[in-house]
């Protein structure tokens, strides 16, 4: 078959239908016809594709799919419907033109919005709404140039949503994997366990030092008094809440899954809330497992919930945001759930966020020194918090092993949080991501003689099991106490770094997969 050139007849039948679609379209945008089922559909469609985008770790469930689908798509198609049928009412026919022209752009613009910031900035949609009506009068003729548009943008946004979707097919979870036994430990001593994680705690060798250069020795006293061990220059091996405690709940390094953002540790939650190490181990042994939190953070992807108990449900949980406006008291939950203990062991993880770490962008900064106040300030709240459940918990269960465990310190020296996937050489600054709180009380019954080497979260529960259990081969397969971090911005490649090495020293290494 003889390949078309220009001049045959296939080449000219081939432009001729070309032409003639292109008439066709530029005639159907100047038509009179307003599609509006099409119009609602294209104001919906990539805001979207971008929320997926932005934030897939928070929603990548059906559930999530389905509301999504039906907030994005569906309602927007159904409401410009039934809004084009009411246009139709004799008083309202001469504003038609200007309200489709409006509608279109201002739920475009919201949805957009929600997509960007995961939330309805109820300020920003009122300005957005001000400002298209001058427009609705001004460009109203260009209502399907608009729906093209939105159309283009949805066709642009896959090619961002792509390769999002096609990282997650090399998402491993080997990791988790254990090198021995120790899911199958029997505890020969079974106290009633409380991990209460106070959120950016650091410890209190660094507090009083470097960025910090703060006084919490009223705090430490009052924890010695009480019987608290302190582990000196604790760190955390992660410097973000998922995934620290992915690692603290696996008992193993997980290096971020070699990704280059830690939204590629994408089942951190389903990790934390689902299935772990540490929740294998404490059922094996009969232990009633209780998750107390202060907002929905690690439950928005709609994990399975693996606890026997939690204070927030699945209907409690938004759909969209962060989940930090959905608050609840951790200390008045604490004081319902530890009155009707029962015989069997419990086990409690409670979260709550102080002091937490400072801003995460730079436009919501108020500058290291005012970030500094701030957290400092958030840090006595945290005291008084950490003294009324510890309070509680001495109350009804005097003999109880109480945990406290911070998951990363709190970025106090950095401009705001984000900042931290830049390469520093500031021991100081980086130490302020990685130092954490930990402290232990342990039961009377138990004298710890093999917690020598705990020096990192990674390690905290294997060091327990190995105590509670009197079976110290488990500490064979003690995980390394480097700290990791992402790093994006000043170094040759992004992706995980090996910022701090088992001895505490700034090393700053590029961790390829093969390291593992």
């Amino acid at each position: 078959m003889p390949i078309p050139t220009e001049s045959s007849t296939y080449w000219k039948i081939e432009l001729s239908d070309l032409k003639k679609r292109y008439h066709t379209f530029f005639a159907w945008l100047k038509d009179d016809s307003e599609y509006p089922l099409l119009a609602g559909v294209a104001t919906g469609l990539y805001p979207f594709i971008s929320y997926y985008t932005h934030n897939f770790q928070l929603v990548n469930s059906w559930e999530h799919f389905l509301f999504f689908l039906g907030m994005f798509v569906i309602f927007p198609a159904l409401l410009f419907w039934a809004l084009y049928k009411i246009s139709k009412w004799s008083w309202l026919k001469k504003w038609r033109k200007y309200g489709l022209f409006f509608i279109t752009v201002f739920v475009f613009l919201v949805f957009v919005e929600i997509s960007l910031h995961a939330e309805l900035k109820k300020k920003l949609a009122l300005y957005t709404f001000l400002a298209v009506i001058p427009f609705s009068f001004l460009l109203y003729k260009h209502y399907k140039k608009i729906v093209v548009l939105q159309y283009v943008l949805a066709i642009i946004g896959l090619f961002s949503l792509a390769p999002v979707l096609w990282e997650q097919r090399d998402i491993s979870m080997d990791w988790t994997q254990q090198n021995d036994g120790i899911e199958t430990t029997l505890l020969k001593k079974k106290p009633n366990i409380y991990l209460i994680q106070p959120d950016g705690y650091v410890n209190f060798d660094e507090i009083t030092k470097g960025h910090y250069n703060m006084d919490n020795g009223m705090f430490r006293s009052y924890l010695a008094g009480k019987g608290f061990k302190e582990y000196p220059n604790f760190r955390s091996n992660y410097p973000s809440t998922l995934a620290s405690n992915s690692a603290v709940f696996t008992m193993k390094h997980h290096y971020f899954n070699y990704g280059t953002h830690p939204s590629k540790l994408l089942n951190a939650r389903k990790v934390l809330v689902s299935d772990n190490s540490v929740l294998t181990v404490l059922k094996k042994n009969g232990y009633k497992t209780h998750l107390i939190l202060e907002s929905p953070y690690i439950l928005l992807n709609r994990p399975k919930m693996g606890y026997d108990v939690c204070n927030f449900g699945t209907l409690d949980v938004p759909f969209v945001g962060s989940g930090f406006r959905w608050k609840r008291d951790v200390e008045e939950a604490l004081a319902e759930n530890i009155a009707n203990n029962e015989d069997e062991p419990v086990f409690y993880f409670i979260e709550f966020f102080n002091p937490g770490h400072i801003k995460n962008s730079k436009g919501s900064s108020q500058g290291p020194e005012e970030e500094k106040r701030r957290w400092q300030e958030s840090l006595e709240y945290s005291n008084q918090r950490l003294t009324e459940m510890i309070s509680t918990i001495e109350n009804h269960d005097p003999n109880a092993m109480i945990i406290l465990l911070s998951d990363h310190g709190g970025y106090v020296g950095w401009d705001y949080a984000m900042q931290m996937y830049e390469k520093d050489t500031d021991r100081d600054r980086i130490y302020s991501l990685f130092a954490s709180l930990c402290a232990i009380k342990w039961p009377e019954e138990v004298t710890p003689t093999l917690d020598a080497d705990l020096k990192s979260s990674v390690n905290l529960f294997r060091v327990i099991f190995a105590e509670l259990g009197e079976n110290p081969s488990l500490l064979s397969n003690m995980q390394g106490d480097e700290s990791y971090s992402i790093l994006t911005k000043g170094v040759p490649k992004k992706g995980p770094y090996r910022y701090i090495d088992g001895e505490g020293n700034i090393v700053c290494e590029y961790m390829q997969k093969e390291t593992q």
